[in-house]
Formats: C-alpha cells, sequence, structure tokens
C-alpha cells in the first residue's frame, strides 16, 4: 500500500471518527447552533458582565476506565484542560462524576489529583456515587478568555499550522501518546500557550487534537464552516520511531490545530518553539469542501462536505 492508501484506510477504520456521529443528536433535539456558544467548538462560551467564561465537559471512553481508572483520572483532566486552552482560555478549575465500585472510584481520583497538580488546575467539586458494577468518569472544565479562538473564524487562505510535542511514548492498548514524563513540568505552561497566541492574534481558530485523531480533529475543525484544507502529510512534524498513519489517528497529550492568517505565522510559531515545543504549518484551509492528504505529488479526498458528515452538527 502506498502511503495514501495507508492513511486512507487509517482514517477511514478509525473507532473514534465512527464515534462522532453521535452528536448529531444534539442539533436533532436543539436545532441549529452558532458553534461559538455549542455544540461545535472544544467548549462553550458564556458571556459574563467582567469577562468571558468557557466550559467544556468530557464522558470517559468505557473501555479506558475499565482498563486504567487511574489513567482515566488523569486523562478526564486532561482532556478538558485541552479543550479549555483550545478556546485561548485559560484554565480555571475541574468538576467531576464518578459512579462506580469504591477502589476504582479512588484510583480515577488519584488520577485526576496527579493532573491537577501538573496542569496547575484544581479540582474544584464533583459527585460521587459508590455501587458496584461497570464504572463511568466523567469531567467538566471552566476556564476564562481574553480573546477567543473559535471555529466559527476558518476562512479559506488560512495557514494551517500543528502544535505539538513530539517527545513521549506511545500506548500499546490505546493510542495515546503521552508526554508527561518528558515534559511534566512543562505542561502547565504548554496549554496556557494558546491563550498567549489568541491575544495576540498569532491565530484564530483551534482544535486540539483528541480521540478523533490529527485527521478527524481537523475535520471537525472545517466542519462549522464546510471549509476544505489540503494537508501535506509530508511536512507533519512525526514522533520518533511512530508511523505516521498511526499517527494521525493518535491522541497526543499535547497537540493543538491552529488557524492563522499568512502574515501571522511566526507570531504563531514564536511562543510554542521558545517552550520547545513543534510548531509547522502543514496545509493551507481552502473553498473547496473537500479535505485533501497529498504527498510527493500524489493526493486524496478523504472529505467531502456537505455529503461526510463527521458530527452531523447543523453548520453556519
Amino acid at each position: 500500500m502506498t502511503l495514501l492508501d495507508r492513511v486512507t484506510e487509517a482514517y477511514r477504520s478509525h473507532a473514534g471518527i465512527e464515534q462522532k456521529s453521535a452528536i448529531g443528536l444534539v442539533s436533532k433535539t436543539f436545532g441549529a447552533t452558532d458553534w461559538l456558544t455549542g455544540p461545535g467548538d472544544d467548549g462553550a462560551l458564556v458571556p459574563t458582565q467582567g469577562g468571558q467564561i468557557v466550559v467544556g465537559g468530557e464522558a470517559m471512553f468505557p473501555p479506558f476506565v475499565d482498563a486504567d481508572p487511574r489513567g482515566t483520572g488523569f486523562a478526564a483532566v486532561l482532556a478538558n484542560v485541552n479543550d479549555i486552552a483550545a478556546m485561548g482560555a485559560i484554565p480555571l478549575g475541574i468538576l467531576n462524576t464518578v459512579v462506580g465500585p469504591a477502589p476504582i472510584a479512588e484510583l480515577v481520583f488519584k488520577g485526576m489529583q496527579e493532573a491537577s497538580v501538573m496542569y496547575d488546575v484544581p479540582i474544584v467539586g464533583g459527585h460521587l456515587t459508590v455501587r458496584d458494577g461497570p464504572a463511568s468518569v466523567s469531567a467538566f472544565g471552566i476556564g476564562e478568555a481574553t480573546a477567543l479562538l473559535s471555529v466559527r473564524n476558518v476562512r479559506p487562505g488560512q495557514a494551517l499550522l500543528l502544535a505539538c510535542a513530539l517527545d513521549g511514548t506511545m500506548r500499546d492498548d490505546f493510542p495515546f501518546f503521552a508526554s508527561f514524563n518528558e515534559r511534566r513540568d512543562q505542561m502547565a505552561g504548554d496549554v496556557r500557550t494558546l491563550a498567549h497566541v489568541a491575544e495576540s492574534g498569532g491565530a484564530v481558530a483551534a482544535k486540539d487534537v483528541s480521540m478523533a485523531g490529527l485527521l478527524g480533529s481537523l475535520a471537525m475543525l472545517l466542519e462549522a464552516r464546510q471549509a476544505g484544507a489540503v494537508l501535506d502529510l509530508d511536512s507533519i512534524p512525526v514522533p520518533d520511531g511512530i508511523a505516521i498513519e498511526r499517527w494521525l489517528i493518535a491522541f497526543p497529550a499535547f497537540a493543538f490545530l491552529l488557524c492563522a492568517d499568512p502574515a501571522q505565522i511566526a507570531k504563531c510559531r514564536a511562543p510554542f518553539i521558545d517552550r520547545g515545543l513543534t510548531c509547522e504549518q502543514i496545509g493551507v484551509v481552502t473553498e473547496t469542501g473537500t479535505l485533501e492528504v497529498v504527498s510527493h505529488g500524489a493526493s486524496e479526498v478523504i472529505v467531502r462536505f456537505p455529503d461526510d458528515h463527521l458530527t452531523g452538527i447543523t453548520p453556519l
């Protein structure tokens, strides 16, 4: 198989993509959305008299809860911190809901506590129900933004960049790329870099790379505006020893897609580079409504709007 064949197959068979289609139930029930107040971005905006509050939530993947309760607790905080950061907000606190046996709940809480310390974000409350049977874990984040990053700002002609941490290890059981051992003391500052980029005007939109992987997360970034993109596979930073098709469906601990005006590329990249992170342009936003991957002169369209639906949320 060619690289394009492997990448296309990895995208189309990725379970993280299929699970996003259920989000369409939100539009079916509540009607159209403006995307900024949700759903659509990684968090939702709640305007206040004195500022802009961003809130979000994550229900953790049940097989992950069963396999690694402590890792689940850690990931619940990580996912919310990344969602808040992807909107240009500073995370302020985490709440949680845990249902299950007491020994499992204790492991979940230990993981949450560890992540809370690492990201410098307090656990401010939650709910616990102790009972026998499978456990379920959800967490909710709150943050505050001076300037917002939102998918509603995506426009043709923008540069598409990937900011990420390439130091880390891929899990064997889940495609999760962890950078905690390598960047534990830097992670709190890393996620707050997005707020700086938003305030400086270095970027106008962002999406954290999560369960849908880089390709799926990019498709969701484009979906609100039914925009397209040309993604240059040869320019994507990839950790040593990991095949690119596996990296493109992975959930990295720190990876964000950003849209920036071409004149602002240097301003977008600099804060990440200064922290020892990677930030490179990997493509451009187009008006075609297709997500096209290219490599060495060959190309393949893997998403075509409006025929393909990731979330099914009503576009802008």
